[in-house]
């Protein structure tokens, strides 16, 4: 078992008529998107040729492709085991756009990319562990459209003009959220040129928002991957068609595509979501749809400040200690004013509630948490809000 590293390396010099595309396939070109092409691949508006993977590699800016230092050796080595491949060694890439607006608290970037064999791929990027991105991601759970699934929209749209025939779309964390999003809201002669559209690991919608959009059109095309322990993925998913990945790694950690399981050329599939994290997700999404507009703006709001002002700038490590995020988050509190810290606190109290309610169903059907560590975690949260109460 492997990577997609792995699977670049022993894999590779098949073709697509070898080997059609794949999930896997997908989530190379997913992680691909992540890459940094500003100033080296074409945008919308550039009438230039698209540029291939191999002049890529000769750029004088090549090394700005890995600007993302904390991932700088696996974005290395996926590069170029993608450049030595036959596979994907003549992929061409074009309309690149990445645009940040930290005032709208928007970060948007799609790709597309030509391979061999006529496969054309439209990709969306993700975010990663960064608090920033996740805000975002967090806002998604609001039922008006964020500004990111607008320009996803208007992206697949003008994407289209620019390639003959059907095409892929797909996009790892945010990124398949918006490929699913733009796929349901686009033209009917865009979406009808869709082949499959690929979801690993992207947070889901309200129900008001796929009922708004074309959902029930395309759900036939959506391949939706999830790892393990997802969180992201199973964010407001309620649907039971999705495939899970094992992965190398635990926790938030298994987010991050490297750490998914690649048994020969597919993924290394398991049941189904750990039962722990499963009825977490389960009491996640239930609390998200019991809040009201005005209830959410708030609370993503003031958990976006309170992990500011926390010694840690990403969820993997605020996440790690339950316990001693709750506590900062009863410390960050005592900064906000008194009808901000009270809103929060009930909705910190009925977000424990749904996870009482769940947790005991858990103990009941002997999954999940031991009622000793059930019981241990109830007591210090109420000892918690009863303490800032």
């Amino acid at each position: 078992m492997g990577t997609i590293l792995d699977y670049l390396k022993e894999y590779g010099d098949y073709s697509f008529v070898e080997k059609p595309f794949s999930d896997v396939d997908s989530l190379v070109l997913c992680q691909f998107a992540y890459l940094k092409f500003d100033g080296l691949a074409p945008g919308p508006m550039e009438k230039c040729e698209p540029v291939s993977v191999q002049e890529l590699a000769q750029h004088e800016d090549y090394d700005h492709l890995y600007a993302d230092e904390r991932y700088r050796k696996d974005n290395t080595a996926l590069f170029q085991r993608i450049c030595k491949s036959r596979r994907f060694g003549d992929m061409r890439v074009w309309n690149y756009v990445n645009q940040i607006e930290p005032d709208q608290e928007t970060q948007f970037s799609a790709v597309v990319c030509g391979l061999s064999e006529g496969i054309v791929y439209v990709a969306f990027r993700g975010t990663d562990e960064n608090i920033v991105g996740w805000k975002e991601d967090l806002n998604l759970a609001f039922s008006e459209p964020v500004p990111g699934q607008r320009l996803s929209v208007a992206y697949l749209e003008q994407a289209a003009q620019t390639i003959a025939g059907g095409f892929y779309v797909g996009g790892h964390s945010k990124g398949g959220n918006l490929a699913v999003y733009a796929s349901m809201n686009c033209s009917v002669s865009v979406r009808e040129r869709i082949v499959r559209i690929y979801d690993h690991d992207g947070p889901g919608f309200r129900p008001e928002v796929r009922q708004k959009g074309a959902y029930e059109e395309i759900q036939d095309r959506i391949c939706k991957s999830v790892p393990r322990s997802s969180l992201v993925g199973m964010l407001l998913y309620a649907e039971g068609n999705y495939t899970v990945v094992e992965s190398k790694t635990i926790g938030l950690a298994q987010h991050n595509p490297y750490t998914w399981l690649i048994r020969g050329d597919s993924f290394k599939i398991v049941e189904e979501i750990r039962p722990g994290r499963k009825f977490m997700d389960q009491a996640l999404n239930e609390w998200i749809l019991s809040l009201d507009q005005e209830q959410m703006h708030t609370f993503v709001d003031t958990f976006y400040r309170v992990v500011q002002a926390s010694e840690t700038d990403n969820l993997i490590d605020f996440t790690a200690n339950w316990f001693k995020s709750i506590h900062r988050i009863g410390v960050a509190l005592k900064e906000v004013d008194r009808d901000t810290a009270d809103v929060i606190l009930q909705i910190m109290r009925a977000l424990f509630d749904i996870v009482s309610v769940h947790a005991k169903e858990q103990v009941k059907s002997r999954r999940g948490l031991q009622k000793e560590k059930f019981e241990e975690g109830i007591s210090q949260l109420e000892q918690h809000f009863r303490k800032e109460k």
